[in-house]
């Protein structure tokens, strides 16, 4: 049974919006979305430094479009990941009473990277190595049992 998974960062332009790519990718039976816990970049389509660090990777991030998190997506969702652990208190703090969607954070499933979080290459410039950690954490994911 096809899985319904989102990505979340803050802004939805850059870790997020690759993290969907990525997994679409890798998980073409699921449905893959993202958004961001801001409103700061709604409607808007991602970073272009990440839309080119994707693009050299074969990620088409440019169609996609920034939204942002809300309540509602707790039942429409199997499973959250969130980016870092802001992003998931953010959206811990907006879950419905009684709703017990899985909320964990992308890098869980990448424990050999070391890695607690996905660093925000809009602050970082590392827009490479946010990548790294997105493919390795939905490699990660894919070889999750359904």
């Amino acid at each position: 049974m096809p899985r319904k998974i989102l990505a979340v960062c803050l802004g939805n332009i850059c870790r997020s919006p690759a993290a969907e790519a990525v997994l679409r990718a890798l998980l073409p039976d699921d449905e893959i979305d993202s958004a961001g816990t801001s409103n700061w970049h709604v409607g808007e389509p991602p970073h272009p430094p990440m839309i080119r660090a994707a693009r050299a990777r074969g990620y088409d991030l440019a169609p996609l479009r920034a939204r942002q998190f809300a309540s509602a997506d707790f039942a429409r969702f199997d499973l959250i990941l969130a980016m870092d652990a802001r992003n998931l208190s953010d959206i811990e703090a907006l879950r419905p009473a009684g709703n017990t969607t899985p909320v964990r954070l992308f890098t869980d499933y990448a424990p050999d990277t070391g890695a607690d979080q996905v660093p925000d290459p809009y602050y970082t410039g590392d827009y490479d190595g946010a990548l790294d950690l997105i493919e390795a954490a939905a490699r990660g994911l894919a070889r999750q049992p359904d």
